[in-house]
């Protein structure tokens, strides 16, 4: 038994090693995902303020994907701190006093609750999209040849293909911070 803790011992990666890679992963998912949610966040704005997309537009599909996308980017806001706050805890790993630097439990349960953030936003973000999608193909697909003329609410507007885009966005800055998570978890957790 203590052979088998002396080699997961041996496994895990040395605290000043974990905290260098720490603190370069996480100012690439902070970065990758403040740019992402970034340029969504502005194409959402842009979506829910503009003029043509209020007057001719009483989907009520698309309106919940904006609820949704909009569910997303705020997750995705809690993400973007949470990237911060594992750049402060790579810096207290680093400092010389042994006692400041947090214990492995806590940076477990801390990079846990940063991935089941991001899967809560990737599970929004996904659900913004098929239901934005879907609602999209449906305006398609109903209207025939030449109706779009008279009827200017079955068009398929470039907001919408936007809405899909932003929540896209999302989706993959999601993304970028679970990989980011879970693979630290991955690495400090050997088996």
């Amino acid at each position: 038994m203590n052979n088998d803790r002396a080699q997961k011992s041996a496994q895990l990666p040395s605290k000043q090693r974990f905290a260098r890679v720490l603190r370069f992963f996480s100012r690439i998912s902070f970065w990758g995902q403040l740019v992402l949610g970034g340029g969504a966040g502005l194409t959402l704005l842009l979506i829910m303020f503009s003029r043509s997309f209020s007057s001719q537009t009483n989907n009520a599909a698309i309106g919940f994907g904006i609820f949704l996308g909009v569910l997303a980017l705020g997750a995705l806001g809690f993400r973007i701190y949470w990237a911060w706050r594992y750049r402060q805890l790579s810096r207290r790993l680093q400092l010389a006093d042994v006692n400041l630097h947090p214990k492995r439990r806590k940076i477990i349960k801390l990079l846990r609750l940063g991935l089941l953030a991001s899967l809560i936003g990737l599970l929004l973000a996904f659900a913004a999209s098929e239901l934005t999608v879907t609602a999209i193909l449906a305006k398609a697909i109903a209207q025939p040849q030449g109706v779009a003329v008279y009827e200017p609410e079955k068009i398929v507007r470039a907001l919408d293909i936007f809405l899909i885009l932003s929540n896209l966005n999302i989706a993959a800055a999601h993304f970028l911070g679970s990989i980011n998570s879970l693979g630290l978890l991955e690495w400090i957790t050997v088996d």
